[in-house]
């Protein structure tokens, strides 16, 4: 498709999307009842396809892409009449009788652009807070994961209205275009080099902007830690998709005294998960490419491999990999690892640990594993970050009252339920002023009297 057709895709979209009673929830429902059918419907074929790119488990392809985009679904339907209530607020006395609220209207046709981790649930989750706010939607699956948006080109358009929700597979060309587009919002998941690319393009029509992008969110073990079970739900949440999830631990700053035993108890849960080869597990990813596998390759050399450190580039296999004796200046420590490789950092105790975490730019997530009341207070209110976890990693993510999104070079804009809803919206200030009684000296010519009564009623 050229620049042309592309216009005439999204002015298609937006004359749709004006045309429709946005009052009415009834399309919205239908429409996210009919994603859920798809979903339910051709799960395999879905699940097929994240094999195909990522050698994905049927259990992972659940718990991360299609029950976790049905959970928001299910949420939505739920909650979004809730949602879409005005919300009332107070009208100051010199301006009664008279109502104020908020209203809140659909921006008009979004872009969503998804990436290949979770090639899934990063296209279709968004989708879902922007058709429950009333939008239109142009989806662009990443073309890093050909199978997964092939079945997304697919099976779309069979299942949501054409005029709601088009597909644009390709790569960046096709992405660039689409940039070239006047849109009501641009939703980017990625990294950090191409969501400058998407802000500044999206800066000429001066569309708003979510981009959900990464960083290097750190784990602290304090000495109080239940070492056993931090080990294993860090490996875990680590571990999932051979590491390539953005708000997976990028490194662990653990007490040195507890060090050896962290490190040996993260080895057992590997082999708990993977058994003794994880090359052999049916349960273990693969990296998307051979050109991430071979970065990966690079970083496996800034450090010592404690666990693991087996790589084969013909399998796209890294081994699920702690690392040890790594230097803060080596690019391990200094960019976003993005796969199975997990440094190890030893520190004194949690102050110093929160000095080299807010040393550094504010991570997409922060982990902390602490029985210590008093440690996780201070960890809490000391450092920034776009989510934290207590005691466990990843697992924000599925709470649908949570909002997820970046802070700082980790992202801008939240979404998740109810808070998706609001980015997909734009809150209408409304105010009723009744005609039964008009204030006179609000008008001039205005009289010390005036002045004192105006001040006294605006307090």
């Amino acid at each position: 498709m050229g620049h042309a057709a592309y216009a005439e895709m999204v002015n298609r979209l937006r004359a749709h999307q004006a045309s429709l009673d946005t009052s009415d929830l009834r399309w919205r429902r239908e429409q996210l009842r009919v994603m859920r059918d798809m979903i339910v419907e051709q799960e395999e074929r879905i699940f097929d396809a994240l094999h195909a790119d990522l050698r994905k488990c049927r259990v992972e392809c659940h718990l991360t892409e299609t029950g976790f985009v049905l959970g928001e679904l299910s949420h939505a339907l739920a909650q979004m009449e809730r949602w879409s209530r005005p919300l009332r607020t107070p009208t100051p006395i010199y301006l009664q009788p008279a109502g104020s609220r908020v209203v809140w209207e659909p921006l008009g046709v979004a872009l969503i652009i998804g990436t290949w981790n979770y090639p899934f649930q990063l296209v279709m989750a968004p989708l879902v807070p922007a058709i429950a706010a009333g939008n239109a939607a142009v989806l662009k699956p990443s073309e890093m994961a050909p199978a997964t948006s092939a079945v997304i080109g697919e099976l779309v358009p069979q299942y949501l209205d054409p005029d709601v929700v088009a597909v644009v597979e390709g790569g960046v060309p096709e992405t660039t275009a689409l940039l070239e587009q006047r849109f009501n919002r641009i939703f980017f998941t990625g990294s950090t080099r191409v969501g400058r690319i998407v802000m500044q393009a999206a800066a000429r029509h001066l569309t708003p902007v979510t981009l959900e992008l990464g960083g290097k969110s750190p784990c602290i073990v304090d000495g109080s830690a239940r070492v056993e079970l931090a080990a294993r739900r860090i490996a875990n949440g680590k571990f999932a998709t051979a590491g390539q999830t953005c708000v997976a631990a990028d490194y662990v700053l653990v007490q040195r005294e507890i060090a050896d035993e962290f490190v040996g108890a993260v080895a057992d849960a590997i082999r708990q998960f993977y058994g003794p080869d994880p090359q052999e597990s049916p349960d273990y990813a693969r990296i998307i490419d051979r050109h991430h596998h071979r970065r990966l390759d690079e970083l496996l050399e800034d450090g010592e491999a404690a666990v693991g450190g087996a790589h084969n580039e013909s399998d796209l296999y890294v081994a699920p990999t702690v690392l040890r004796g790594v230097d803060d200046g080596s690019t391990v420590m200094q960019e976003e690892i993005f796969g199975p490789i997990l440094p190890v950092v030893d520190a004194t105790d949690a102050e110093e640990a929160l000095a080299f975490v807010n040393e550094r730019p504010r991570p997409l997530a922060l982990y902390l594993f602490a029985e210590d009341d008093e440690v996780v207070e201070r960890v809490t209110h000391a450092t920034r970050a776009g989510g934290m976890c207590v005691n466990e990693t990843v697992m924000h993510l599925p709470v649908p009252g949570l909002p997820f999104g970046g802070v700082g070079q980790s992202g801008m804009g939240t979404y998740h339920g109810e808070w998706g809803f609001r980015e997909f919206s734009n809150p209408r200030a409304v105010l009723d002023h009744g005609t039964r009684f008009d204030l006179s000296l609000r008008y001039p010519p205005y009289s010390e009297r005036d002045e004192s009564l105006l001040r006294r009623m605006r307090g």
